[in-house]
């Protein structure tokens, strides 16, 4: 965590006692754009796959976890709890869920289309294939604090 997003972490919380688990990261490949739906509150759910979680040896989220959220300049923006966490096949998302990820029209067919490219590359790009019913960590969250600027 860098400085700038530490010392709005610390502030947000002041002399309360603070939670154990929270990251900072980066939305995908528009961190700008999907930061910024996040902020308006139209983006409140996302997914990632499950491999990658396996392969870096990182633990599953859990709704224990608070992220802060970060521009493309490394910058936080807002912070989000984790409300709900599920284990699920692509094949099985539902349309609701994958509307609650906000992009692009708001509908399943962007979704999936997008998902399933992206999956694809970055798949690829570590040697294995995509698959319909590959297992995606699907996080819902809430925005507890939107940073002022």
């Amino acid at each position: 965590m860098n400085q700038d997003t530490r010392r709005y972490w610390e502030e947000y919380w002041g002399n309360q006692e603070k939670p154990q688990s929270v990251s900072a990261w980066q939305f995908g490949a528009s961190p700008d754009y999907l930061a910024g739906l996040v902020v308006d509150g139209i983006k409140t759910a996302t997914c990632s796959g499950h491999i990658f979680y396996e392969l870096e040896n990182e633990p599953l989220p859990t709704t224990e976890d608070y992220n802060i959220i970060l521009n493309s300049d490394d910058k936080p923006v807002a912070i989000t709890k984790n409300v709900e966490v599920t284990i699920t096949p692509m094949n099985e998302v539902s349309e609701e869920f994958a509307i609650a990820e906000g992009e692009g029209d708001r509908t399943y067919r962007y979704w999936w289309d997008e998902h399933e490219k992206f999956f694809r590359k970055l798949l690829n790009t570590i040697g294995h294939e995509f698959s319909e019913d590959m297992l995606l960590v699907c996080e819902r969250f809430e925005v507890i604090h939107v940073k002022d600027d």
